[in-house]
């Protein structure tokens, strides 16, 4: 068995870092494509065009429909090579950003990520996950590399909605608990290999800074400032966050959160919301201590993230439901199988433990 250990060329971070993307960039090619959705695009398009004019890169721009899905996929590829573009940058959330990198490996292009909110790890990694056009969790389809360079401009980050901003640091958090799982259990990484101990170091200084950080980052966004706990806390969000994951490995949470997908109830919970779920849901699957679990609840509460399926939406699931999710997150390609030997009925008994758990904290006030 071989270790491994793989991440974008670049990363770049900081207050006003937007505006440099366009001589960062200039090195990767003449004709450039920007995907975003319209608020995305309302916010960065003006600054970026500004930037790749001013370092002679041509650009177009092509909104983006919004779902991670094959059909988009192949739209966008149409536009890109339409235009004879050579760099694709994605802008925005993780499902812009993970069809700019499944357009790029189609069409052999380079690519830019460039997160405008910190509610992922998505923005780091060589993987998109497909979801159906309805927002159904397909697959995840892994590619030959990473993006080429990775831009967050902190300002942006801190004048995105909290909730956001929120959900990433649930997104994040689950990397350090699937990280130590698939360690423990001699398990892989995204790439078929063993995690190197950089991996596994670094899942557990991105657990550091969220804990460290968390809570005065949260109050500097909620107040659209820029602090150097925001700094930390993006830098754990996006960066420690997908090294972690992609090189570390994932276990039982994103499993989990991608169960939780077929329930339509729960489609308006982020990412993170459902990954936050399936964190204390694995905590119970492991059988960590009371007084562990009731730690991770209370940090999550007071960070106003989700602990109970009523908060995803999912009220009074019933159990076919609860069986379905449970199902979904066995399915043989889920990384659940990194770290874990359960059945059906052990991840369905554990939600209902962790959802119970949940309840109680929340009754208590």
């Amino acid at each position: 068995m071989t270790y491994s250990f793989e991440s974008p060329a670049a990363y770049v971070q900081g207050r006003d870092a937007i505006d440099e993307v366009g001589d960062r960039a200039e090195p990767l090619g003449e004709t450039a494509l920007l995907i975003g959705d319209e608020v995305v695009l309302g916010i960065v398009e003006g600054r970026v065009r500004d930037s790749f004019d001013a370092a002679g890169v041509e650009i177009a721009v092509e909104e983006f429909g919004g779902e991670c899905s094959a059909s988009e996929i192949d739209r966008v590829g149409e536009v890109a090579s339409d235009i004879d573009a050579e760099v694709i940058v994605g802008a925005g959330g993780g499902k812009a950003l993970d069809t700019a990198k499944a357009v790029r490996e189609d069409l052999g292009m380079a690519m830019v990520s460039m997160p405008t909110i910190a509610s992922t790890d998505a923005p780091t990694s060589s993987l998109s996950v497909i979801y159906s056009e309805g927002g159904e969790f397909e697959e995840y389809w892994f590619h030959e590399s990473h993006p080429d360079l990775v831009l967050v401009d902190t300002e942006v980050i801190a004048g995105a909605p909290t909730r956001l901003f929120r959900s990433g640091i649930a997104d994040a958090m689950a990397t350090w608990f699937e990280g130590e799982a698939v360690h423990r259990a001699g398990g892989e990484n995204f790439f078929g290999e063993r995690p190197t101990n950089a991996a596994y170091r670094l899942c557990s200084l991105c657990y550091d800074l969220l804990g460290d950080h968390g809570r005065a980052a949260l109050t500097a966004v909620e107040n659209g400032v820029v602090t150097e706990a925001v700094e930390a806390v993006t830098e754990a969000n996006i960066l420690l966050g997908g090294l972690g994951f992609e090189s570390g490995g994932i276990a039982a949470a994103h499993s989990i959160h991608n169960g939780l997908t077929q329930l339509e109830a729960a489609h308006d919970a982020t990412h993170g919301e459902r990954v936050n779920v399936g964190t204390t849901t694995q905590l119970v699957l492991e059988g960590r201590p009371d007084e562990f679990i009731g730690e991770v609840i209370d940090f999550s509460v007071a960070l106003e993230l989700p602990v109970t399926l009523a908060e995803l939406g999912v009220a009074d699931p019933s159990e076919e439901d609860l069986q379905r999710v449970a199902e979904a997150a066995l399915a043989p390609e889920e990384t659940i199988h990194n770290a874990f030997d359960v059945s059906a009925a052990d991840v369905r008994d554990a939600m209902i433990v962790a959802d119970e758990l949940g309840r109680e904290r929340l009754d208590r006030g």
